[in-house]
């Protein structure tokens, strides 16, 4: 039986897109040539990166608006810097709520000027700033939907005149949004979406060629919508891999099936956290992720104990990050009801024995 699996990243991933990877690491297409193998010139190549595009527009509603995708190498974290690089020509606003906020602000700072507008910091992370002005003067407002290590997920979004950015690495597809009031998001695929290897962009066209730099091939939004994804080598495996997982989730019934699954997991865990006395959780309560649920015992001295009451139990990645402490268990869309139920045992089975 497989672990219950609440890593926070690389993610858990459907076993029937497991299952259809490891064939085609074998044999892909039924050409008697491994996945790894093909070219990604090849038509079958260029199919799956066309499905994979296709299916991401069509899952966000975002089919015929402008808008268009992306995958690309590099992770978030490279986004960090070609955001700023194909965007920001003066003046850029950004909403620091963790730590890839954070790393996003350091990026964005060799470009030009970088006004924060809020900042959760003053207590650690634990809750979204409301109430903040954004100027007007800006090139971009740039907010990170969720938080991984601090288990905060904002539950709305300002208006703006100016481009609205968002890093969706930890939570894209897993909630219905209005999309279309975003003009550029990003996300790295290892978080919900697929393996380590390759990040989604998807992004308005009308908001690029406006800086006076002069851009690198390799960090041009612009260049690499000209290639379709195809100006370099993509990344083939782990392309191929979210293509398959979003044709998974297609075939559930799309965002607005998960999202009535992902909210029965976090309100699950959720209420098991509030009622034993033996949690507290770590992020308010109005602010609380549906993907990351982080919370603390409330004496450490059992702190040996539930951990290898967990681990009996085959449950895997629930640590905290070493920011928080304590533990995070990472509910992602693949990841089952009967996983989190799974947990919630073992946390009334130590309220029974403490």
């Amino acid at each position: 039986m497989k672990q219950h699996n609440f890593s926070a990243g690389p993610c858990i991933l459907p076993e029937d897109v497991l299952k259809k990877a490891s064939e085609a690491v074998i044999d892909f297409n039924n050409d008697d040539l491994s996945l790894l193998e093909i070219s990604h010139r090849s038509k079958p190549f260029v199919a799956v990166m066309e499905n994979a595009r296709s299916l991401v527009l069509e899952l966000l509603d975002l089919e015929n608006k402008g808008y268009k995708t992306l995958f690309l190498h590099g992770g978030a974290s490279t986004q960090f810097l070609n955001i700023a690089y194909n965007i920001l020509n003066k003046k850029a606003a950004y909403l620091n709520t963790g730590t890839w906020s954070v790393k996003a602000i350091k990026e964005a700072k060799l470009f030009g000027e970088v006004v924060e507008v809020a900042s959760s910091k003053d207590k650690n992370f634990s809750y979204i700033p409301k109430g903040y002005e954004i100027p007007s003067d800006i090139d971009f407002f740039h907010c990170t939907s969720n938080n991984t290590i601090f288990g905060t997920q904002m539950k709305s979004f300002p208006e703006v005149e100016a481009p609205l950015i968002c890093d969706m690495s930890s939570d894209i597809f897993s909630r219905r949004l209005d999309f279309s009031k975003f003009d550029l998001i990003y996300a790295g695929a290892q978080k919900n979406m697929g393996p380590a290897g390759v990040t989604l962009v998807v992004i308005k066209e009308d908001i690029l060629g406006k800086v006076e730099r002069q851009i690198p091939s390799m960090l041009n939004y612009q260049v690499h919508l000209s290639k379709d994804s195809m100006f370099n080598t993509p990344p083939v495996f782990p392309t191929y891999v979210s293509m398959l997982t979003l044709e998974w989730l297609k075939d559930l019934g799309g965002i607005d099936f998960i999202e009535k699954v992902n909210a029965k997991k976090a309100d699950l865990l959720y209420t098991e956290i509030d009622r034993n006395p033996l949690f507290k959780g770590f992020s308010a309560k109005e602010d609380r992720s549906i993907m990351n649920a982080t919370f603390n015992l409330v004496d450490e001295n059992l702190k040996d104990t539930f951990d290898k009451m967990w681990k009996l139990a085959r449950i895997n990645g629930l640590n905290g990050h070493r920011s928080v402490g304590g533990y995070r268990a990472s509910m992602y869309n693949a990841l089952p009801l009967h996983s989190v139920q799974a947990l919630v045992d073992v946390m009334k089975e130590l309220e029974r024995k403490a």
